[in-house]
């Protein structure tokens, strides 16, 4: 005999949509959270990572917003090429370790963990986006979210 499902745990049958890859709210920050990422030689850095990440991967990244001590960025795996979340992030992390300690940082590390977030809907994902996007607004960076030059998209993640 097998038991109804309890009313709260329905409401993950639309969270895990098999039909389509999840999607992820992602920040990773500095060790420290030294501030050194806002120039455009790290920015670049990073940005090559991002766009490389399909390729090396099998993730696709959407929006993005490098802070001076942190990067937020929306992610998803491409099919079943992906790697695992934590795989994906343990070698992106490496990889771009790797490159900011050779152009700028010798020193340069990030924090070993990540925050990761599974978007639950479109309503979610422009939430958080908007969230993302005023960031340097709110650290008083700019006085206009367009104005932070170290945000982009990579990929169009529609929800």
């Amino acid at each position: 005999m097998s038991l109804p499902k309890r009313r709260h745990l329905r409401r993950l049958d639309r969270v895990f949509d098999e039909t389509r890859a999840p999607l992820y709210y992602l920040t990773s920050c500095v060790h420290d959270r030294i501030r050194v990422l806002a120039r455009p030689d790290i920015a670049e850095v990073l940005e090559t990572a991002w766009r490389e990440a399909e390729e090396v991967h099998g993730w696709l990244v959407g929006r993005f917003v490098v802070m001076p001590d942190h990067v937020h960025f929306f992610a998803s795996p491409n099919g079943d090429e992906g790697k695992s979340l934590s795989r994906f992030m343990e070698s992106w992390k490496r990889w771009t370790q790797r490159g900011i300690r050779q152009r700028a940082f010798a020193s340069f590390r990030w924090q070993e963990e990540f925050f990761d977030h599974l978007l639950r809907s479109e309503e979610s994902y422009e939430g958080k986006w908007q969230y993302v996007r005023e960031n340097p607004l709110r650290a008083g960076l700019v006085a206009a979210p367009e104005e932070w030059p170290y945000q982009g998209e990579i990929h169009i993640l529609a929800w």
